[in-house]
Parts: C-alpha cells; sequence; structure tokens
C-alpha cells in the first residue's frame, strides 16, 4: 500500500494513505487524546470530541479519528484553539461522572486518568456545575458489572457487542437522559447477553468491568 509523508509536532513520520490521522500519530508514539475512536471502523463516530488537531492550511480544528492522512500533511496536537476544545471536552465528561477513582476496579488504567496525566488536566470540574445522573449499577450479569455512572457514552461496547458478542447494547434517550442500556432497559443477565466480555475489554473506564471467576 502506498505511503505518505506528514508532520506532526514538528516530527516527520510515514503513514498509510488514507490510514486516519489518529491511528497514525498513535501508531508512531504520539499522543492524541481518544476515547470512542475503535481501529478499523470505516466511520468513526467521532463522539467524544477529545482528539482535535489543528493542520495547516484548515480554517479550524478537525478530529483526528475522521481525518484521512495526506502528503505533506502539517500537523499540531497542541495550540490554544485545540487545547481550549479538548479541556471543554473534557470537563463536560467529568461533569456527570462519577468520580471515585480509589474504588475503581479501572484505577491507573483509565482513559481518563491517562487523558488528566498527559494534558495536565485536573480530574475534577472546575467550570461546571456537577451533575450526578445516580444511575443504578447492573449487577445482574455472572460475568459483566455495569456501572452506568461511569459511562461516558463513547458507544466502543455497542459496537464491539453488535460485531462480535450478542447486540444486546445500544443507546437510549437523549442528552442528559442518554445511556447505553439493554433493549427494554432490562437488567443485563436478562438481555441474552452471552457473557463472552469483549464489552470489558473495550471500554476505556470503570464503566464495564469483568467479575473475578
Amino acid at each position: 500500500m502506498k505511503t505518505v509523508t506528514l508532520t506532526i509536532d514538528g516530527r516527520t513520520i510515514k503513514a498509510r494513505e488514507g490510514e486516519k490521522l489518529l491511528w497514525a500519530a498513535l501508531e508512531n508514539g504520539i499522543y492524541i487524546p481518544n476515547l470512542c475512536a475503535i481501529p478499523g471502523v470505516k466511520h468513526p463516530a467521532a463522539a467524544c470530541r477529545l482528539c482535535f488537531v489543528e493542520i495547516e492550511g484548515y480554517p479550524r480544528p478537525v478530529t483526528a479519528c475522521t481525518e484521512p492522512v495526506v502528503e505533506g500533511m502539517v500537523v499540531s496536537t497542541r495550540s490554544p484553539r485545540v487545547d481550549r476544545l479538548v479541556h471543554t471536552a473534557f470537563e463536560l465528561l467529568l461533569s456527570n461522572h462519577h468520580l471515585d477513582c480509589a474504588n475503581c476496579p479501572r484505577n491507573r488504567s483509565c482513559e481518563l486518568q491517562r487523558i488528566a496525566r498527559e494534558r495536565r488536566f485536573p480530574l475534577r470540574v472546575k467550570r461546571l456545575r456537577k451533575l450526578e445522573r445516580n444511575l443504578q449499577v447492573d449487577d445482574s450479569s455472572p460475568v459483566v458489572r455495569y456501572d452506568p455512572g461511569k459511562c461516558v457514552l463513547c458507544g466502543r461496547c455497542v459496537w464491539v457487542c453488535r460485531e462480535k458478542g450478542t447486540g444486546v447494547l445500544g443507546f437510549a434517550g437523549r442528552g442528559f437522559e442518554r445511556k447505553v442500556t439493554t433493549f427494554g432497559d432490562v437488567p443485563l443477565g436478562q438481555s441474552g447477553c452471552n457473557g463472552c466480555g469483549e464489552c470489558t475489554r473495550v471500554c476505556p473506564v470503570g464503566a464495564l468491568t469483568g467479575k473475578e471467576a
């Protein structure tokens, strides 16, 4: 496959022509915050709004997960505009995220923590009002524990459940009421879930975790 040469943050790299900018950067050790991106998906959702970058010649920042690389592209992962957009998106996620890191099974392996560490963001809401959703933890499955209060609505679990599981997970509701749930909002243990555990492997936070055997 043809390769192209591009520059990210002053560093020249090569990538497969047509590859999404996010993956080209990550494969070359250049970190761009992301939560919803899934390798190989042709039409990324760009739902988390965390992977903004600036590209020379473009009028405004774009999401790296949707932008294909082209020859000669010059990219900046940090700029005042990018940092402002990413920080705002991050704070919006934290505003209704159940922050209980010390007791979370994903503590120290959570993507929210990594973003905070990489970008030096505080893991607390400063500019926005905290809006806890007070959703019930679903412990009905013998294999998977689902804490919707920690869900960041990235959609990874919905995609992998459809592709590799039984397709029982989906989105329901709008706006603040939006959540990942099962058809009819029945408990996971009664939904037809086959317990494959793929959702726990793709979840970037502590919303979906496996139970000890």
